[in-house]
């Protein structure tokens, strides 16, 4: 037994571990069977880019099933450790699942391995974990379709990554958006990129934030499955950072500044 444990641990490889335990990923994201008549939650919208410090990741907070709003307080943004943060669009009960396996993950290859995984370690898990979901994304009952920023200490630089429903990762320079609400949040970022007051990477942190609480107003304007900010009950977008002093979030009661500030059209 413990020579088994031994030769389990020495890989780092959670995924392998828990193959070999009786169980997998797969089996985890697979628990609705095939053309269940289910109204799947969905989450959207949420979007990030780059800026002066790092990366902000941000989203509505509005969850629908087919033409009913399900909830209003659904947090999109997930940290998965100190220095990443997932971001979903898609259905939150498979998302949720996979940051919880990733975070076990990550951490069981620090542990088993005296080193924190590379970045190209983490960002394949999660295109591991896509594909094998392949089969209910094409189901119809459990895509998603995540945004994931991480903060690598060993090249001091920020990364971020667009992946589709079958897992493929593509690697994002400027800025990126997904989810029902995201056609016109991409039309607005290039424009900024392009020929905003200054290109998106080079704007501070306050510039970042009121940028990205206009463009998922203006979403909502358009894409009724994107939540608007409602002052009145303290509802407003999840939006977080991730520097080289690790991910942070925007807290609620900064939000309300940060939103009073973003709606003014002066």
């Amino acid at each position: 037994m413990t020579e088994n444990f031994e030769r389990i641990n020495s890989s780092g490889d959670f995924f392998e571990l828990l193959k070999r335990s009786g169980h997998n990923a797969q089996q985890s994201l697979s628990g609705i069977p095939k053309n269940a008549a289910l109204e799947i939650p969905q989450g959207t919208t949420v979007l990030a880019f780059h800026y002066k410090d790092g990366i902000i990741v941000a989203g509505d907070r509005r969850a629908t099933a087919g033409n009913s709003i399900m909830y209003d307080r659904c947090d999109k943004v997930i940290p998965i450790d100190d220095y990443s943060l997932m971001a979903i669009a898609g259905v939150p009960a498979t998302a949720f699942e996979m940051a919880r396996i990733l975070s076990h993950n990550f951490e069981y290859y620090r542990r088993s391995q005296l080193r924190a995984m590379s970045t190209e370690g983490k960002v394949r898990a999660l295109s591991k974990l896509l594909k094998d979901n392949v089969a209910m994304a094409l189901q119809g009952v459990g895509g998603v379709s995540p945004l994931f920023a991480i903060y690598d200490t060993q090249q001091n630089k920020a990364f971020l990554y667009f992946y589709d429903m079958l897992g493929a990762e593509f690697q994002i320079l400027t800025h990126v958006a997904t989810g029902s609400g995201s056609p016109m949040i991409k039309g607005v970022l290039e424009h900024e990129n392009l020929w905003g007051l200054s290109p998106l990477a080079e704007r501070s942190e306050g510039e970042a934030t009121s940028l990205s609480i206009r463009l998922l107003q203006t979403a909502a304007q358009f894409d009724s499955a994107t939540g608007q900010a409602r002052p009145e009950d303290k509802l407003y977008p999840i939006i977080a950072k991730v520097t080289k002093d690790g991910y942070q979030f925007i807290r609620d009661d900064e939000m309300e500044t940060i939103y009073k500030s973003s709606m003014n059209r002066s």
